[in-house]
């Protein structure tokens, strides 16, 4: 059994640590209220102009113009990660790298040997992450929360575009955290380049008769670079938003487990202080008896 101050020690760290979980569950709260709020609004927006690109490309050839729909011969591949810069919220990291470690090794297996495979990591958890595990890790945009805004984004996405009309890479696929609600983060895996599986694969109900001005061309050419820079400031929001809620689920699961423990340590505490109190007695008592015998 451990001594009585070994014990108060325990229970004082454990009061320590949960008024720091407990701080960090309210400051995520307070986060996640604006990050939410963030993402909820965008959503329409990019979910609209998706729409739009593929209502308005539906039986025409134009969007074939675009850089970004040229379908080429897969050899090299680049994958954007979403992670967090720090710690301390579950398993919100690891799934996201786990999930696209194993997204790569099932739809890229020759690519990853060959090593053709690199990582484009938005937060320093993938940075950290898939330079431990061997891969190219480009870190141009690895700060991006830091920084968090849209013209930040817009610049990785207009990096990531110029590398793929150049022929560097021939995919590109994009890994994050869906968010749904504050218990809950969806790992979503997709495919931002080539964009014309996108836009060939999505159907509407109704066919627009639309009038252009200035003209079909142009509007599609330049809606789809918009639409790109959308999906990934999109999922820098949603990972943004999921990395709150998953923090302030991991504190509070936290808090409540010190409770559990502080529990467990006071109920230690008195049965080794009442275990003390009885040795002294029997001590006292002892020494009693032998003085009177003597």
């Amino acid at each position: 059994m451990a001594s009585l101050k070994e014990v108060r020690n325990r229970i004082v760290s454990v009061n320590s640590t949960m008024q720091i979980t407990k701080a960090m569950k309210m400051v995520s709260a307070a986060k996640l209220r604006r990050a939410q709020d963030r993402i909820i609004q965008m959503r329409p927006y990019a979910n609209k102009l998706n729409e739009l690109i593929a209502q308005v490309s539906e039986g025409t050839e134009v969007g074939a113009a675009s850089p970004y729909t040229q379908v080429r011969e897969v050899s090299n591949v680049l994958v954007i990660v979403v992670t967090s810069d720090r710690g301390l919220c579950g398993a919100f990291n690891s799934n996201v790298i786990k999930a696209t470690a194993a997204y790569i090794s099932e739809h890229y297996p020759a690519q990853d040997a060959k090593g053709n495979v690199t990582i484009f990591p938005l937060g320093k958890k993938g940075d950290e992450a898939f330079v431990r595990r061997g891969y190219k890790v480009d870190k141009s945009f690895s700060d991006i929360f830091q920084r968090l805004s849209f013209d930040t984004a817009r610049e990785a996405a207009e990096q990531v575009m110029a590398a793929f009309a150049n022929g560097v890479y021939d995919e590109v696929v994009l890994a994050y955290n869906e968010f749904k609600n504050v218990a809950t983060q969806i790992i979503k895996t997709e495919k931002l380049l080539p964009l014309v599986n996108e836009v060939s694969n999505q159907t509407s109900t109704t066919k627009a008769d639309y009038i252009f001005e200035p003209s079909e061309e142009e509007i599609i050419l330049e809606l789809i670079p918009k639409s790109i820079k959308m999906q990934v400031y999109k999922a820098v929001l949603d990972s943004n938003a999921s990395e709150h809620g998953a923090r302030m689920t991991a504190m509070d699961k936290a808090t409540e487990n010190g409770g559990d423990l502080l529990k467990a340590l006071k109920i230690e505490y008195n049965r080794s202080r009442q275990a003390a109190i009885t040795t002294e007695i029997l001590e006292i008592v002892g020494g009693a008896e032998a003085l009177k015998n003597s």
